[in-house]
């Protein structure tokens, strides 16, 4: 009997394969990073070949570094970055223009048209979702606007649509599966997320031909086998795809976050909240969003999600664009060297401000800087800035759920940070649990296929494998804290509304 199976993390700034065995340790993981491509202001890019080209490198590493055999080897799932748009050629497989990254605001001015026009609440209503560039709909009418013939050849039937997992499962199958889970189709602003489907009228909004979507279905069955002929995956023909979900919803599975009212935070390039609120969709009034948390057995499950545009991405930019740090790890140690952030308060806005406060104006800025200003307080304040952020998902969560959340579940690669972590618990006032294995994105979607398959017979046998390795727990006094968080919402205002509209 095969006894592992593979996840698929193809992620903004890397593309992850990790092979996990029947008790859900890590056997085998490969990781390869690619280019960001930023060709305007606010404007994010990704070469989508190069997408494709990084994730089966690192499938074949992970594969042929684990010392596996394809018999050994049950199912394959996948998890990516959410939002980001390709359209390419059903005939060539070739795409017609870069991948729109879900960070990329050039759609704004039409989000701002939409608003005008009075669409918000009919499209809140259908999507769970708020009118913003950060949502696919938007970035794949524009494609088709602005790509010379795209709208012609997609018209014709001609071009294909889809979020990294659709284009994934497409080219490892051949083309023979042109599909899209519901977690990601519940983020392009075009799907129904109460009958779990295309929205025609929501197309006819955006302009976008029926013909160019995927057909969405569950996150846990099987889509397609691998195909013979892949480069490097030669042996791993015939393999089952058969499981897929949007990252923050794989996380939120492989985190065991499977009942009502549990939660959980990714600390990765952005920062995702995530809590389970059941077979219902929650409608929030916090500047939240509802999304399909995962359909498994003929059951949907809903999330109530806030989204922050740049969290782990301020830690890169200290160590890329300002050189303050020459490694991620740098920023703990810098952290740790001082007891505060010296009165310093950075708003890393800098692709606008996500949940709650959806301004996609904003921009970054750094407050309380005097001459006594280090690089090590710098360092501090954008720790305690993604925890900032956190806490403003949270409080907007709490309000909207109508229940009390007891304890955060974490990951992401931030959560590796014990000063932030600590300062975290200490402003929520809760406790939090860090796992063992961190790896909890890859594994939901390595879940999800595996329960397709039978791998593994229940989510209470997936649920049983999590264990904690900390968990963390308020140190500081409230008043202290609360001091901290009003000042931090004053930094906000200071950052809201800087790009002045044309």
């Amino acid at each position: 009997m095969s006894q592992h199976v593979i996840a698929l993390d193809q992620g903004t700034t890397s593309s992850r394969a990790i092979i996990f065995d029947v008790n859900g340790k890590v056997v085998s993981l490969s990781q390869h990073p690619f280019a960001q491509i930023y060709p305007q202001p606010g404007w994010v890019e990704h070469d989508p070949m190069t997408i494709l080209y990084t994730q089966l490198e690192s499938l074949s590493e992970a594969f042929r570094t684990s010392g596996l055999s394809a018999a050994d080897i049950a199912a394959v799932g996948i998890t990516n970055q959410r939002e980001t748009t390709i359209v390419w050629e059903k005939e060539t497989g070739r795409p017609v223009y870069n991948a729109i990254v879900w960070q990329c605001r050039r759609t704004a001015p039409l989000c701002e048209e939409l608003r005008a026009d009075g669409w918000e609440e009919k499209i809140r209503e259908k999507t769970g979702l708020l009118i913003d560039a950060y949502f696919s709909g938007t970035k794949l009418r524009w494609i088709l606007d602005n790509v010379p013939g795209a709208r012609e050849r997609a018209e014709r039937g001609e071009l294909l649509f889809g979020t990294v997992e659709t284009w994934l499962i497409w080219r490892l199958t051949g083309g023979a599966a042109h599909v899209t889970d519901y977690s990601n189709a519940s983020r392009t602003m075009l799907f129904n997320i109460h009958t779990l489907t295309w929205d025609e009228e929501l197309c006819r909004l955006l302009g976008i031909p029926m013909c160019l979507l995927p057909r969405p279905v569950s996150n846990s069955e099987i889509y397609g086998t691998v195909v013979p002929g892949i480069e490097g995956l030669e042996a791993l023909a015939g393999i089952p795809v058969c499981g897929a979900a949007g990252d923050q919803q794989s996380a939120l599975f492989g985190q065991g976050c499977h009942e009502r009212g549990q939660a959980k935070n990714t600390y990765g390039t952005g920062c995702f909240t995530l809590m389970n609120v059941g077979g219902r969709a929650v409608r929030s009034r916090a500047g939240l969003v509802t999304s399909v948390a995962w359909s498994l057995g003929g059951k949907t499950i809903y999330a109530l999600e806030g989204s922050v545009f740049n969290a782990g991405s301020a830690i890169q930019w200290l160590r890329d664009e300002l050189g303050l740090i020459g490694t991620s790890h740098e920023c703990d140690l810098l952290a740790e060297s001082v007891p505060d952030a010296g009165g310093v308060y950075l708003v890393p806005a800098f692709t606008g401000l996500g949940a709650p406060y959806w301004d996609m104006y904003a921009r970054g800025c750094i407050v309380g800087v005097t001459r006594g200003t280090t690089r090590a307080h710098i360092a501090r304040a954008v720790l305690e800035a993604i925890a900032f952020e956190v806490t403003d998902l949270m409080n907007a969560m709490r309000q909207d759920a109508g229940c009390e959340i007891t304890v955060l579940r974490v990951d992401g690669g931030a959560s590796v940070s014990d000063v932030m972590l600590r300062f975290q618990s200490d402003l929520l006032r809760i406790p939090v649990d860090r796992p063992k294995m961190v790896e909890t994105t890859a594994f939901g979607a390595a879940a999800l296929a595996g329960l397709a398959v039978g791998f593994w017979q229940s989510t209470d046998e997936v649920r049983a494998l999590r264990v904690s390795d900390r968990v963390f727990s308020p140190e500081r006094a409230q008043a202290e804290c609360d001091e901290k968080y009003r000042l931090w919402k004053r930094a906000v205002s200071c950052a809201c509304g800087w790009i002045e509209k044309a």
